[in-house]
């Protein structure tokens, strides 16, 4: 008997449950409160979804309620697209909401810039309204939408895209990669639209690829841009009068622009100089929120690659990966990398003038120095490729970060390993003494280590932003620096102190005093 009545009220609770939708309900009256007047999508490039936002509508009466409808002002013809309470679509009758209750309303859009006239950015605008009449109340909708330069691989059908051949693999396979190579047409980027890259945008044999001052180049998912053998990048931008603008500085990134994506790392693929690619130069740009910010492969017996005033963020990889290049670097910031900010792998020639290489990964666990020297590289488990270390001058830098050890040799006595750090500061703290007797690591050899100093903090200004700025009066690379190591200015254009300059891109500055 008991077992009966349990399951009599279970199916008594059961058919209430199921009735609910039907639950008596007053009339709205057009009190309804809105967690925001206003949502406002953060700008998306044209034809390009927007990330979902969403809208609280709150019944702060003591009655259930019933909505007649709720709508977009422009009805089927709006660019966004609503889910209310988990049922999508563009208009909806009789929605209900509990008393002293809410339920969500998510919005998306997309839109075509090219039927909105002759603007490369306008304002998209809307409103979701509730019910009507006297009873009516609307909550507006705005987006700013963005046009920009589309570069992608042919459709060849059938899903099937354009593709770039990089060679065969150890079992003669061809390794493709999807992508397409630039035309003539295309090998100047301006400033006057964005840029957009879906695949590998490579730059032919023998072209050269121009990026100009103030350019923004923005990367889908696994995309990037591939220099061909003997091609060339020159992404040459100019100081900026706007530190927030920066409207000279040219860009790399992802596509996604709301502010939730602005630091998020390996959005992209790469910057990839292949081998035989050359004179390839960087200046006042910033790449950021990539797998692998800088991949240089190969010296083909001239600078491979030169980096002035150049910024590399938040790689979920390495920010600077280089296999036997030959590379000249000064006032360059390279922040925040899932392994080293700086790899140098299969010797190379390298000079590093007032750098500062950071690293205070905190999106996983971190095994990797900030900087890694080696002269071979592994390309199987039997068989290790090796090439001279023929110099590794780092001169007047900063090599920091979170973990003790941020600097690591790894060298083959079969070739030479070359390399010097004058008037530098550099964390390794090894208590243990575990590297005690390694020559590469004797930090009081002057034909390796000149006038360096370890283990003062340099008293970043914010490495969670990736601002390496240092204070002045408490950095231990301030003064520390050797004079007459170009460039006389730091990445900020402050003059530097031709006796006594800073290690590091930045001369020492006076924090502002925080609210």
């Amino acid at each position: 008997m008991k077992y009966l009545y349990g399951l009599a009220l279970i199916a008594s609770v059961l058919l209430w449950s199921s009735c609910r939708n039907d639950f008596e309900t007053s009339p709205n009256t057009g009190n309804l409160e809105f967690s925001k007047d206003t949502v406002y999508l953060d700008t998306v490039f044209s034809n390009i979804g927007s990330s979902t936002y969403n809208l609280k509508v709150y019944n702060k009466s003591d009655k259930d309620i019933n909505i007649p409808t709720v709508r977009l002002a422009q009805g089927e013809t709006s660019n966004y697209r609503l889910n209310v309470d988990g049922v999508p679509g563009k208009t909806f009758q009789d929605v209900q909401v509990l008393a002293n209750d809410s339920i969500f309303i998510f919005i998306e859009t997309t839109v075509d810039i090219a039927n909105q006239g002759n603007n490369t950015q306008f304002l998209y605008t809307d409103q979701i309204v509730f019910d009507s009449g006297s009873n009516e109340q609307k909550v507006e909708l705005v987006t700013l939408i963005q046009d920009a330069v589309f570069l992608f691989p042919a459709d060849l059908g059938n899903g099937i895209y354009e593709t770039l051949n990089l060679g065969m693999d150890d079992e003669g396979n061809d390794i493709l990669i999807e992508g397409f190579f630039l035309d003539d047409n295309e090998l100047t980027f301006t400033n006057e639209k964005p840029y957009v890259i879906y695949g590998y945008a490579a730059v032919p044999p023998g072209k050269t690829l121009n990026v100009q001052p103030g350019a923004r180049v923005h990367f889908h998912s696994t995309s990037g841009i591939l220099v061909a053998n003997t091609g060339s990048i020159k992404s040459n931008g100019a100081p900026s009068n706007d530190p927030v603008l920066l409207e000279n500085e040219i860009i790399f990134e992802g596509d996604r622009l709301e502010p939730d994506y602005a630091d998020i790392p390996g959005q992209w693929g790469t910057i990839w100089l292949t081998a035989g690619s050359t004179n390839n130069e960087f200046s006042y740009t910033t790449i950021k929120n990539n797998v692998v910010g800088l991949l240089m492969e190969s010296n083909d017996g001239d600078r491979t690659l030169t980096l002035n005033n150049v910024q590399i963020y938040n790689s979920a990889n390495v920010g600077l990966l280089v296999r036997t290049g030959d590379v000249y670097g000064e006032n360059m910031v390279i922040a925040n990398s899932g392994q080293s900010s700086l790899a140098i792998q299969l010797g190379g020639k390298y000079t590093f003038n007032h750098c500062t290489f950071g690293n205070y990964w905190t999106n996983s666990f971190r095994t990797f120095p900030t900087v890694t020297l080696d002269n071979s590289l592994p390309i199987s488990d039997t068989e290790i490729l090796v090439a001279d270390l023929i110099e590794a001058n780092f001169n007047n830098c900063i090599i920091y970060g979170s973990e003790q050890k941020e600097v690591a040799f790894v060298e083959d006595p079969s070739a030479a390993f070359n390399f010097n750090f004058t008037n530098c500061l550099i964390r390794f703290e090894d208590s243990q003494g575990d590297f005690d007797g390694i020559p590469n690591y004797d930090f009081e050899n002057p034909a390796l280590f000149t006038d360096c100093i370890f283990n003062l903090d340099p008293i970043f200004q914010d490495v969670t932003v990736n601002n390496l700025n240092i204070e002045e009066g408490t950095s231990g690379a301030q003064g520390i620096g050797l004079g007459g190591i170009m460039p006389p200015f730091d990445l900020n254009g402050t003059a530097r102190d031709g006796n006594s300059p800073d290690a590091g891109a930045y001369e020492a500055t006076i924090f502002p005093v925080e609210d």
